[in-house]
């Protein structure tokens, strides 16, 4: 098995757990918050497949999905262009609020899409290549990908574990 064979296999795992979170879910689950200042399901997805399409287009020169595909004007959420929602505030995590779960899911399978087409073109000496110098040591594009990878697992699981506290209160 190549390197990009297991990215691949990994990123797939979070669009199915991103699908599997938002199965039945309502508009108000999705964007229900727990406590003051936690975060809501819609703002963990929404934030997972922004910065995977941000860090994966800039990492191949590519454009965001957000952008070229329309999502940003769908989701009008008023936030700027370019924001993935690193650093948000109580109030900015308020305003990411969606109507639906196809919406969610329709704009991370957007982006998975592209990630497949960026990842199925790689080889192994791809993965060595400078993405990042802002850091030391600088970023190489395997070290940017698995980042990636690590921080949606990570979210996707907090939103399945929020999904479960939501629909056992509801019950």
């Amino acid at each position: 098995m190549h390197a990009k064979d297991i990215l691949i296999d990994g990123y797939g795992r979070i669009r199915e757990e991103v699908h599997a979170v938002v199965d039945g879910l309502t508009a108000e689950h999705l964007n229900a918050r727990p406590a003051p200042g936690a975060n809501s399901v819609a703002w963990l997805l929404w934030h997972l497949t922004r910065v995977q399409d941000d860090h994966v287009a800039d990492a191949f020169g590519l454009e965001q999905v957000w952008l070229a595909q329309g999502w940003e004007k769908r989701f009008g959420l008023g936030l700027r262009r370019d924001d993935t929602g690193y650093g948000h505030s109580p109030a900015q995590v308020a305003r990411v609020r969606v109507d639906s779960a196809g919406l969610l899911a329709g704009y991370h399978d957007a982006v998975h899409e592209q990630t497949l087409s960026a990842l199925h073109g790689l080889s192994a000496k791809d993965l060595e290549r400078i993405v990042d110098e802002r850091w030391d040591p600088p970023v190489s594009l395997g070290v940017r990908l698995v980042s990636v990878l690590s921080d949606d697992l990570q979210h996707v699981g907090q939103a399945a574990y929020l999904k479960g506290l939501l629909q056992s209160t509801a019950s």
